[in-house]
Order: C-alpha cells, then sequence, then structure tokens
C-alpha cells in the first residue's frame, strides 16, 4: 500500500508538471527537493505530476544522477527517508533537462512529453531557485519558448536590490506573465506561527481588543542568527543584512503583526491590509539605524577587503496610522550573534498606579509582554508578574506558554517552502507578496540605502555593536 496520505480536509491540486530551475543550487538541495518529496508523502502533491529538474550546461545530469542526487538531498535534509513504494513513486517522476539561451526548445519539448504522459489538463509550476543575476535572463527564455502559458511562476527574494531595480525586475517578468501568474515567495511567511499571529488576534477576544497604541508600549522583532556567511560571501557582499533580512522578511512579518483584520483570509482581503501597513510605514530614519560588521567578515572569500557591508542591523521605525501612531517597532538581524532566534515581543504599558514595590534586581522592560517565537515549530509565550510565596509582597516573573510541538500532531507540520509550494499550485497568492507592496518597501528604504552609517566591527558570539542598545533605550532589548 502506498505511503501516501491526506486528511480528509486538504484540498488536493490539479495535475501539475513542476519545472525546478537551479536544481543543483544549494536552496534546492536544502528546501525543496525535500520538501516535494514530504508532500508527496503526505498525500499533497497532485493526483498525477512530473518534476523536471533542469540548470545550465555545466552541471547536467543524467536522469539516473538527478534521482540519486535528490535521494542524496532527502537523505541528508529531510524529515523523511527516500524508502519503500513511497520513494519509488516520487523517484519515478523525477528528470532532468539542460536549460539556458541555446536549450529552451529541448526544456519545452521535455515539459510537453511530461504534460503528454500525465494526459488531459496539466498545470505548470516554474520555480526559480537561481542567483539574482540569471532572473532577468531566464524570464526572458521562458517567455521565448512560450513556457510562460498555462504556468504559474515562483520567483525568490531579493526582489530587486532598491526601487529602480524592483521595478525594472518587474517590468521584465510582467512582460511575460500575467501578475495573476506571479508568486514572489518569502518563506518567512510560510511558516505555521506567522500564520498563527492571524489566529491569535482574530480568533480570540482576549488579544485583539489589546493589539493598539493604547496598550502595547512597544513592538520588538528579532531574527538573530550563530551561522557566519561562510560560503556565500560574494552574494552576501552585494546584499547585506539590511536588504537579506529587513526589506525582503522583517517587513513582512510587521505588516502581519500590525494589519487590521480583514475581511476574509482570501488573497485580496488579506493583502490588502497588509499593504496598507506598508502605506503608513515610515520611511528609515538612519539616525535611528546601528549597522554592524562581525570581526573576520572580511577574510571571507568573496568579500571585498575594503567592504562595508553589514552583517548586523538594528532600526526603530513607525507605522503611521491610528492603531500605531507613536508606538515604536525595533527590528533587528545579524550573523555571528550570540544565539540564533526568531522572536516576536509585543510589549504592554505597565498599570497606571503602581501599586507594588520594585524588585533592585529587576532589569528591563516591567509590563507584560507576549512573545511569538517563530522559528519552526514556533511557541507563544505570555510573560506576565506574580507575587511570590511569603509574607511580603514581592513580585517576581511568570510564564504560560504553548509549543506547536506538545499541541498538535506533528505528522501535519509542513515546513515553510512546503507550505506555500502547495499553496502555489493551488493557486493561493494569500502568503505571497505583491509587487506594489515590494515598492513601497523599498521607498521605506531609501533614505538607509542613500546615507548608510558607518559600520562598527563587534566580536563573534556577541549581541552585536553595544550602540545598538541607544536603538532600543530605555526599554532595552527583550532578547538578550
Amino acid at each position: 500500500m502506498s505511503e501516501r496520505k491526506a486528511s480528509s480536509e486538504s484540498q488536493i491540486p490539479e495535475n501539475h508538471v513542476i519545472v525546478l530551475f537551479g536544481v543543483t543550487g544549494d536552496l534546492a538541495r536544502r528546501k525543496i527537493i525535500p520538501g516535494l518529496y514530504h508532500l508527496h508523502l503526505a498525500g499533497l502533491l497532485p493526483k498525477k505530476y512530473r518534476i523536471i529538474g533542469t540548470s545550465r550546461e555545466k552541471s547536467a545530469l543524467t536522469n539516473d544522477e538527478f534521482r540519486s542526487y535528490a535521494k542524496d538531498a532527502i537523505k541528508t535534509f529531510g524529515s523523511n527517508k527516500p524508502e519503500g513504494e513511497g520513494w519509488a513513486e516520487f523517484e519515478h517522476s523525477l528528470s532532468f533537462v539542460v536549460s539556458g539561451d541555446d536549450d529552451a526548445k529541448a526544456l519545452h519539448a521535455a515539459v510537453k512529453d511530461a504534460e503528454a504522459e500525465i494526459g488531459g489538463r496539466v498545470h505548470r509550476l516554474l520555480h526559480l531557485a537561481v542567483p539574482p543575476n540569471a532572473v532577468l535572463e531566464l524570464i526572458t527564455m521562458l517567455g521565448d519558448a512560450g513556457l510562460n502559458e498555462n504556468s504559474r511562476i515562483i520567483c525568490e527574494k531579493p526582489f530587486g536590490t532598491d526601487l529602480a531595480s524592483a521595478r525594472h525586475l518587474n517590468e521584465v517578468i510582467l512582460s511575460q506573465f500575467d501578475e495573476l501568474q506571479v508568486f514572489r515567495i518569502d518563506h518567512f511567511l510560510g511558516k505555521e506561527s506567522i500564520d498563527n499571529i492571524l489566529a491569535l488576534r482574530f480568533a480570540n477576544r482576549l488579544f485583539e481588543p489589546l493589539w493598539n497604541r493604547d496598550h502595547i508600549r512597544f513592538i520588538e522583532i528579532d531574527v538573530t542568527e550563530t551561522l557566519s556567511v561562510e560560503g556565500r560571501g560574494a552574494f552576501y557582499d552585494e546584499t547585506g543584512a539590511f536588504r537579506d533580512m529587513i526589506v525582503s522578511h522583517l517587513f513582512q512579518v510587521l505588516g502581519f503583526v500590525a494589519m487590521e483584520q480583514p475581511v476574509s483570509l482570501e488573497a485580496g482581503p488579506l493583502r490588502d491590509e497588509v499593504h496598507k501597513v506598508f502605506q503608513t510605514l515610515q520611511p528609515v530614519n538612519p539616525a535611528h539605524v546601528v549597522r554592524g560588521q562581525y570581526e573576520g567578515y572580511l577574510d571571507v572569500p568573496g568579500v571585498a577587503k575594503d567592504s562595508d557591508t553589514e552583517t548586523y542591523v538594528a532600526l526603530r521605525t513607525e507605522v503611521e496610522n491610528t492603531r500605531w501612531k507613536g508606538v515604536p517597532i525595533y527590528l533587528r538581524s545579524g550573523k555571528c550573534l550570540k544565539q540564533s532566534r526568531q522572536m516576536i515581543t509585543i510589549g504592554f504599558d505597565e498599570p497606571v498606579m503602581r501599586l507594588f514595590p520594585v524588585s533592585k534586581q529587576e532589569k528591563g522592560w516591567r509590563g507584560n509582554k507576549l512573545v511569538v517565537d517563530f522559528a519552526d515549530p514556533g511557541s507563544i509565550h505570555a510573560q506576565f508578574l506574580a507575587k511570590e510565596p511569603g509574607p511580603l509582597m514581592h513580585l517576581d516573573s511568570a510564564e504560560m506558554t504553548f509549543h506547536y510541538k506538545d499541541s498538535f500532531d506533528s505528522s501535519h507540520h509542513l515546513e515553510a517552502y512546503e507550505h506555500l509550494i502547495f499553496e502555489a499550485m493551488l493557486g493561493n497568492r494569500s502568503l505571497f507578496t505583491r509587487s506594489d507592496g515590494i515598492d513601497r518597501l523599498w521607498e521605506v528604504a531609501a533614505p538607509l540605502l542613500d546615507k548608510p552609517p558607518p559600520v562598527e566591527t563587534y566580536q563573534q558570539g556577541t549581541w552585536g555593536p553595544v550602540s545598538a542598545d541607544r536603538i532600543v533605550a530605555p526599554i532595552g532589548w527583550c532578547l538578550k
């Protein structure tokens, strides 16, 4: 009996040919190929599908070599072992063809052959897991080869490096594809815990009435990493932490945290409310930014010896609307830091009257906090003050915690890429970014890109430059 299974509530995509561009690259090996295999075992791929891996001539593989490559990728990075009937079925779907300016006809022929083998109506999903400098040429090639017909296309971030390049990229994409065909992927938006922000707010009256400037004192969003940029020096040196993380990821997360309630969770209403947040997000003031660079970064292969690219950024911004005006929002991300964490901290105002004595040892924000840890599988922590046992009125911090891994069947869990690929096959664009939203975020970023403050060196294994504490003063970083 097949290992494939599906929830009775799951909507299954129609039959597909999936084309993975850049299939021999790191992203495809670590995330996309293992993710597709997990979707297959979960019964969430179409009843009939074929997966065509493709890359340039120098990375050419035979079909058997590609299947062996995929099996190794799944063994190394997947959550399920490539074995039994499940693997045999998945392996049968795999093939490889070289793509490039001179090979577009071969790729088109391979797609048509796969469609004929499946039979009937077949959708195409084109996943562009390629470096940014290859996207423009590839988009044109797809249009010239006719592969833009009956297709949906997944485009990876970064979506440009500034407003002008983002607009040019969008113009090229829309010259070959309709906007409804385009799925701009940000894997952060595929995380269960980001989805759960919507459930936490809009399904629980306990929180939504307090989710505004009258009760919330600040918001902090942290994505910190202990990893360096080893192996990605050339790419990273042209991008930096601000473009790579703040513009591409943390602003998107902020959109979900700060949005108004949509009339439904369909793509149109949901993305409209996120875009309203972006429209009222204030341009980044360089005076409220600290940029850092970890010691040893200049020795990384591919990094310019005089590089001033930041590997750390901390900034303050605000959303200027009725709900959030006056609430500081702090964003922080960096490499080679003390911990790898992905956290949203909502800090609530203290009571108007302070009835209880303050502990001399007390540090940091004294008010209540709601902490969403959105590193998979995710958790939510409500932090409050409670009286210590004894005759005196001494307070100490206490916590109520929800963990996904302890509360739900983990077999239902989809990693971010798996979730988003599944939604793209269904044609659901709710968790994908809009071109006008991307343009607006590059407008917000422009002041910092035009006049960035100098980078400050920080030691690896710390929380970054000490001067970043001024950004969040007097509250202090909740993650420390």
